[in-house]
C-alpha cells in the first residue's frame, strides 16, 4: 500500500523531480560546448569539471551558517532562481557571441554552489515536513527519482543535441530550476530556522560547527567517512571508465550511453525496494549488507575488455553497484537526518556535501595523474582495491546506539 506522505512533500519532490530531470537530460552538454563551440582541450574540460566542483565546494562551507539560520523555502526558490539565471546565461551569451571558457566556468561554481545550498535547505525542511519510518519513504522517493532520471536523461539528452545543439539544451535545463523555484512556491504551511541572537555577528568557529558535530559523534563521524570515501573513489574513475570504453576499446557512443543508462534501472529498483527490506530485516542490517556490497563490486571493472563481453561487464558490474547504493543511500541519508537536530540540519548537510565534492575534485585530478603514469584500466582497478577496505568504517550497532542517546541530550540542549 502507498504510504501518502501530504501535499507540501509532493510539491517538494515535484520540484526535485523536474530540476533533478534537467540537469540529467543537459548531462555532457558543458563539456560539449566547452570543445565543440569553444575548441577547448582536454585539461580544460577536465579542469572544468574539477575547478567547479572544489570551488562551489569551498564557498558552500560559509552557506551553512547562513542556509541554517533562515526559513529554507526562500532559501530554496533563491537558488533554484540563481541556477536558472546562471545556467541560461550560457545560451544567451552564445546568441550574443560573448560566451567563453572563462564564464562556463563561473557557471560551473555559481550552479554548483546554488545546489548544495539547496540540499542543505530541502534537507533540513525535509525533516520538519516529515517524522520517523515517513523519512526513509521519503527519501526512497527522491532516490529511485534520482536513478530514473539518470537513466532516462541522459539518452534523451543525447538525442535532444543531436537534434537542437548542447545549447539549447542547457537552456532546458535552465527552465528546470525556474520550474523548481514554482514548485516551492506552491508549497503551503510552516518553516523552520535555527534561532540566532541578532546581536551576534557570523564567527569563523561557526563555519567550523557542521564538522565538529559530525566527528564529535561516532555514528556521524563513521557514516561520513565512508560515504565521501566510497563518493570520492568512484567518481574519480568516471572520466577514466570515458577514456578506457570510448577511447582505447572505442566503444561507439550508443553502447556508452547504455553501458551507464541500463545499470541506473538497477537504482531505482534499489530505492524502491529499500523500506521493504528494512521493514523485513531490520535497517541497521539492510544498511551494512548494502553498504559492504556496494564496495566490492567496483573491482570487477578491473575485468572489463573490448568488445560486447566487455559492455556486459560493464553493465553487470555498474547495475549491480548502482542497485546496492539504491537500496543503501536512502537508509544512510534517514539515519543522517534523524541523529542531527533539527538546529543543525541544514549545517551539516552543506559541510557533508561540500566535504565530499572537495574530495572528489582532488580524487579526480590524483586519479587523472596515475591513469597518465599508468594506463585508465590499472588507475580503475587501484580504485577498487582500496574500495574494499572502506565498508570497515560503517557504524557499529554500538556506535548508532550511542549516537542516538547523543542526539537526545542534543535535543534536550538545544530546547
Amino acid at each position: 500500500m502507498r504510504v501518502k506522505l501530504g501535499r507540501s512533500f509532493g510539491w517538494l519532490w515535484s520540484a526535485y523531480a523536474v530540476s533533478t530531470y534537467g540537469t540529467w537530460l543537459a548531462f555532457g552538454a558543458f563539456p560539449l560546448i566547452a570543445v565543440q563551440v569553444l575548441h577547448s582541450s582536454a585539461f580544460a574540460v577536465s579542469v572544468l569539471e574539477a575547478a567547479g566542483l572544489a570551488v562551489a565546494a569551498v564557498v558552500a562551507f560559509s552557506l551553512g551558517p547562513w542556509v541554517e539560520h533562515r526559513p529554507k523555502r526562500p532559501v530554496m526558490i533563491a537558488m533554484d532562481l540563481i541556477r536558472f539565471v546562471a545556467v541560461a546565461s550560457t545560451p544567451i551569451a552564445y546568441v550574443l557571441g560573448l560566451l567563453s571558457y572563462g564564464q562556463l566556468l563561473v557557471v560551473s561554481v555559481i550552479s554548483g554552489t546554488a545546489s548544495i545550498a539547496f540540499s542543505a535547505a530541502s534537507g533540513a525542511y525535509l525533516k520538519y515536513l516529515l517524522r520517523g519510518d515517513h523519512l526513509l519513504i521519503a527519501n526512497g522517493r527522491f532516490e529511485g527519482t534520482s536513478w530514473a532520471a539518470t537513466a532516462a536523461g541522459p539518452p534523451l539528452g543525447g538525442a535532444l543535441i543531436g537534434v537542437l545543439g548542447p545549447v539549447v539544451t542547457v537552456m532546458a535545463d535552465a527552465l528546470s530550476y525556474l520550474l523548481s523555484a514554482l514548485g516551492v512556491l506552491r508549497i503551503r504551511g510552516g518553516d523552520i530556522a535555527a534561532p540566532r541572537d541578532r546581536t551576534t555577528r557570523l564567527r569563523g568557529a561557526d563555519l567550523l560547527a557542521g564538522w565538529r558535530f559530525i566527528l564529535h559523534d561516532r555514528a556521524l563521524r563513521r557514516l561520513f567517512l565512508n560515504s565521501i570515501l566510497v563518493s570520492g573513489l568512484i567518481m574519480a574513475t568516471a572520466p577514466l571508465l570515458a577514456v578506457l570504453l570510448l577511447g582505447q576499446y572505442h566503444f561507439p557512443a550508443w553502447q556508452y550511453g547504455l553501458a551507464f543508462g541500463i545499470p541506473a534501472l538497477g537504482g531505482f529498483a534499489g530505492a524502491r525496494l529499500s523500506a521493504r527490506l528494512v521493514t523485513r530485516y531490520g535497517r541497521y542490517r539492510v544498511m551494512i549488507a548494502s553498504g559492504w556490497l556496494r564496495s566490492l563490486f567496483p573491482l570487477g571493472l578491473a575485468f572489463v575488455r573490448p568488445g560486447i563481453p566487455g559492455l556486459l561487464t560493464v553493465i553487470v558490474v555498474e547495475g549491480l553497484l548502482i542497485t546496492c547504493m539504491g537500496i543503501y543511500n536512502p537508509i544512510y541519508a534517514t539515519e543522517r537526518l534523524q541523529r542531527t537536530p533539527m538546529n543543525r540540519t541544514a549545517q551539516v548537510l552543506s559541510t557533508w556535501s561540500a566535504t565530499s565534492k572537495l574530495l572528489q575534485a582532488a580524487l579526480i585530478v590524483i586519479w587523472g595523474v596515475l591513469a597518465t603514469l599508468t594506463s585508465p584500466l590499472t588507475a580503475i582497478t587501484m580504485s577498487g582495491v582500496l574500495l574494499l577496505a572502506t565498508p570497515l568504517l560503517l557504524p557499529r550497532r554500538m556506535d548508532l546506539s550511542a549516537a542516538e542517546s547523543g542526539v537526545l541530550t542534543e535535543g534536550v540542549r538545544a530546547v
